[in-house]
């Protein structure tokens, strides 16, 4: 089965990415608006248990984080894909590499870190042109604080629900 670890941002921000996302996102309907932490893997049920209780413990370490949104950006020309550009953080930073390297469960990651919350893909390159400028023209500007993360699952209709949730908790 496949697994993935997202923190999901407040109500607000959803409502502002889903705004764009019913339009520009094929995969509206199989995920709400979420930041990824750790990339797609595979277990079974035996081994998501070990990756359960790694989260807790990785939760256990890691403090809540401000997820700050400043513009809208593109990954063009590799991939016509659009979002909120989430700016990166001491906090977050440790997070993400707690959760991707050798001794945490699933692949290392394939690209650079670059923390967002997508709002538009699978565009043409014409649709890309067509509506990146004025998304970066909308802008975006919130912020908030993160304050757990959460172990989510596919489902046979390539939908993603929650498995667990890791309320990130170090004390100061």
């Amino acid at each position: 089965m496949k697994y993935g670890v997202v923190a999901f941002p407040s109500k607000k921000l959803q409502d502002l990415a889903n705004g764009y996302r019913k339009r520009y996102d094929p995969h509206y309907a199989q995920i709400t608006p979420h930041m990824t932490v750790k990339g797609v893997f595979e277990a079974d049920e035996t081994e998501i248990r070990e990756v359960a209780e790694a989260l807790r413990n990785v939760a256990m370490k890691n403090k809540p984080f401000e997820l700050n949104v400043s513009k809208v950006s593109s990954f063009a020309p590799i991939t016509n894909t659009i979002y909120f550009k989430v700016a990166p953080n001491e906090e977050l930073l440790a997070l993400h590499k707690a959760l991707n390297n050798e001794e945490f469960f699933g692949p290392l990651p394939q690209y650079a870190f670059v923390p967002h919350i997508t709002i538009a893909q699978s565009l043409t390159s014409g649709e890309h042109d067509d509506i990146i400028g004025q998304l970066k023209m909308l802008g975006a500007d919130h912020s908030e604080i993160i304050d757990r993360i959460h172990l989510l699952y596919q489902l046979e209709d390539g939908s993603w629900t929650v498995y667990e949730t890791f309320r990130l908790q170090e004390e100061n």
